[in-house]
């Protein structure tokens, strides 16, 4: 069984959001406009997408 992945994609500037949602983008893999990670699709990393939904989104 192949592990399933999601692409995540930063769409906001985390400039003047709270040092918690920053951290969040660092433990992501985001750190500039527009850059897209593919994560492994796990509960743990749903949560994390979860915790900043307005500065990223998920793509197909």
């Amino acid at each position: 069984m192949a592990n399933k992945t999601i692409k995540v994609k930063q769409v906001a500037s985390p400039i003047g959001r709270p040092a918690k949602q920053k951290a969040v983008l660092i433990g992501l893999g985001l750190n500039k406009m527009n850059k897209v990670v593919e994560l492994e699709d796990t509960p743990s990393i749903r949560g994390m997408i979860n915790k900043v939904p307005h500065l990223v989104k998920i793509v197909d």
